[in-house]
């Protein structure tokens, strides 16, 4: 993996469970096409929760913030629940509070505490 690559993994966790796997750099240089493909799919999948392991990212811009917010608005639209989690680099937190985001997402601290909400 490149330092400007980013990895996307879908698995099924559990009925109704999309589990998306994040890792390296999301940014407009390293094509979020496929995360965004991953998201829309399951916003799609009629399940009940989403959650995106963010704790492998090592770095995101407004792009990276826009492809979450887009995503969190399609869950909404859908009716299945997103939920972001971490433990998440100080970087992506910063993100989040600097642009006044953090309210528009659910947190979780932990992959396993994400599968519970």
């Amino acid at each position: 993996m490149t330092a400007d690559e980013l990895r996307v993994v879908v698995e099924t966790a559990d009925e109704g469970v999309v589990l998306i796997r994040v890792r390296g750099i999301l940014d407009g240089w390293s094509g979020p096409s496929e995360l965004v493909e991953a998201l829309e799919g399951a916003a799609r999948s009629g399940g009940r929760l989403t959650v995106a392991d963010l704790s492998r990212l090592e770095f995101a811009d407004s792009t990276g913030l826009h492809v979450l917010l887009n995503a969190q608005r399609r869950h909404t639209e859908t009716g299945v629940r997103l939920v972001l989690a971490g433990p998440l680099d100080t970087g992506l937190s910063r993100l989040f509070e600097v642009s006044g985001t953090i309210g528009a997402f659910t947190f979780a601290d932990t992959v396993d505490a994400a599968l519970s909400c």
